[in-house]
């Protein structure tokens, strides 16, 4: 029980911490890349209220007013906006927090100052990494394949590359090693949702900007979440709070 209760309050703490931190680095370096991107979007255009059309021969017509199309509710822009992505940021972080500290009770291996790192960087390639090599982050305006196929391909990664890692962290042999790279190769060698072949009016540039600043700051948040659980693990060990 004491075990449990220490590893709860050490992943709510780093979890909450590591998720602020990874909330302003979005801000920083990712959501300015999606803010641009949206100006992309293909959007509809409708009319507020009545206009005439006049045409280069002086006929014209007229637009009738469309009717308002209700749209579903969302913060609006500006500090509204940022403190509710901050706020579902920081949740995230301390919910990922909760699974590392789950698999370290599961697995037997604890989470220590000197070990957290590794179990960051583990973290980061499970969920962030491998996935990535075959759905890169995505903005706005992109083209995409079905959510579900997705989804069922992403969570299939996470759940054999951390298999993998585990493993081969647990058991530290050739058999346990040869298994792990053919898990983690696996679902990139069955293949990723492939998203339609349309024109997206995404510059490249913007794409690519967009895929290395989040998987940069994905990288923050698993190292820095990782080393922050096995530090306030070891404080509560010793039983300094």
């Amino acid at each position: 029980m004491e075990l449990f209760r220490r590893l709860f309050f050490a992943a709510v703490l780093a979890g909450a911490v590591a998720g602020l931190v990874l909330g302003l680095v979005q801000q920083w370096r990712v959501v300015p890349l999606i803010l641009q991107a949206e100006h992309y979007e293909t959007g509809t255009h409708s009319h507020g209220e009545a206009e005439t059309h006049v045409h280069a021969d002086g006929s014209g017509h007229i637009h009738e007013a469309a009717e308002p199309v209700a749209e579903p509710w969302a913060p609006a822009d500006g500090f509204e906006r940022t403190a509710y992505t901050i706020l579902a940021t920081l949740l995230a972080g301390i919910g990922f927090a909760f699974i590392l500290g789950a698999v370290s009770v599961i697995s037997g291996i604890e989470i220590t100052l000197a070990t957290g790192t590794l179990w960051g960087l583990g973290g980061f390639l499970a969920f962030a990494l491998a996935p990535a090599f075959g759905l890169p982050p995505e903005l706005p305006g992109m083209p995409a394949a079905d959510l579900v196929p997705r989804q069922i391909w992403w969570w299939g990664t996470v759940l054999l590359t951390g298999a993998a890692i585990l493993g081969m962290a647990k058991f530290r042999n050739a058999p346990a090693i040869g298994m792990g790279l053919v898990l983690i190769l696996l679902p990139h060698i069955f293949g990723a949702p492939i998203a339609p072949d349309q024109a997206s009016a995404v510059p490249a540039h913007l794409a690519t900007a967009f895929a290395a600043s989040a998987l940069t700051a994905a990288m923050v948040y698993w190292l820095l979440v990782g080393t922050l659980i096995g530090w306030f693990n070891q404080i509560f060990a010793k039983g300094a709070f």
